[in-house]
C-alpha cells in the first residue's frame, strides 16, 4: 500500500514554477528544485517525474494561474480600450516591480526552450492562443459597441495588440523607463 503524500502539491509546484521562471530551465538544477520545494530529489521525481516533466507542469500551472489573471482583465466591465490598457499597464508594472521581476514565464520559455522542445512549444502556444482569443473577443465587443472601428478584423487587431503586449513585456526587461513604455501602451490603444 502506497504511503499518502505528506506535502502540498500546489505549493511545491508553485515553488518549482517560480524557480524555473526566475532561473530558466537550463540554469535550474535538481538541487535548486529540491531546495525550493522542500522535497528531497527522489520525492520530487516520484511526485512530478523528471526535470522536463516538472518544467511542463510548471508551465501548465502558470497557464492556470497567470494566464487566467491576464484574461480576467479583459472580462471586467467597462470600456474595451480601458480594459486593454489595464492589461498592458498591469503587466508593465509587474515587469518593472523590482530587480527580481522575471517577466512573463511563457515568453521566457518561448525564447529559451520552444525552438528545440515540441512539448514546451505546445504549452507556450496554448498560452499565447488563449490570450489572443480573449483579445479577439474583447475587441469584437468593442467593435459591436462602436468603441473600436470595424475597418479591420477583430482577429487582426488582436494580433496587433498581442504583439505590442508581448513586445512590451520583453522590452521591460531592459527598458526601465515606465513613462516611455506607457507611451507605447497609449499609442497602441489609441490606434484601435
Amino acid at each position: 500500500m502506497a504511503r499518502p503524500r505528506k506535502f502540498d502539491e500546489t505549493h511545491a509546484l508553485t515553488a518549482a514554477m517560480e524557480t524555473f521562471w526566475r532561473r530558466g530551465y537550463e540554469a535550474t538544477s535538481t538541487r535548486d528544485l529540491s531546495d525550493a520545494t522542500g522535497l528531497g530529489q527522489s520525492s520530487l521525481y516520484n511526485a512530478f517525474g523528471d526535470k522536463h516533466e516538472l518544467y511542463l507542469r510548471a508551465l501548465r500551472h502558470y497557464y492556470e494561474t497567470h494566464t487566467a489573471e491576464q484574461t480576467a482583465f479583459l472580462d471586467r466591465p467597462g470600456p474595451v480600450k480601458e480594459r486593454l490598457r489595464d492589461l498592458m499597464v498591469h503587466a508593465l508594472d509587474a515587469d518593472l516591480a523590482g530587480p527580481d521581476a522575471c517577466g512573463c514565464f511563457s515568453i521566457n520559455a518561448s525564447v529559451e526552450r520552444a525552438h528545440a522542445d515540441d512539448d514546451v512549444r505546445e504549452e507556450v502556444r496554448r498560452h499565447f492562443a488563449t490570450v489572443e482569443r480573449a483579445l479577439t473577443e474583447t475587441i469584437a465587443r468593442g467593435q459591436r459597441s462602436g468603441e473600436i472601428s470595424p475597418q479591420r478584423s477583430a482577429a487582426t487587431l488582436a494580433r496587433q495588440v498581442l504583439s505590442t503586449y508581448y513586445g512590451l513585456r520583453v522590452l521591460a526587461r531592459v527598458q526601465k523607463d515606465r513613462n516611455a513604455l506607457l507611451g507605447v501602451v497609449e499609442s497602441a490603444v489609441s490606434a484601435l
